[in-house]
């Protein structure tokens, strides 16, 4: 495990501390799974963004649905519905 300090503004530190007491765990280990979290939902974030770009730049072409995958889907779609 490598060690990393980082300074927090006088509320910030005072509300992890609160929190920690309040939840009998050590303030370090709920600021671990804050960050974890961040990272966890900026990672997420980054891949939404990137299959979202790369569904606009393929909208249209080749790489877009499959002609055959989709006609399989519109007719499964009106089997179920009929």
């Amino acid at each position: 495990m490598k060690n990393f300090h980082v300074p927090l503004p006088a509320d910030l530190y005072s509300k992890l501390r609160a929190l920690a007491q309040q939840y009998r765990r050590p303030a370090t280990e709920l600021a671990r799974e804050a960050i974890e979290a961040w990272l966890e939902q900026h990672r997420r974030e980054s891949l939404h963004r990137a299959i979202a770009e790369y569904a606009e730049q393929s909208a249209g072409t080749e790489a877009d649905l499959d002609p055959g995958l989709e006609a399989a889907a519109v007719e499964h779609l009106l089997q179920e519905n009929s």
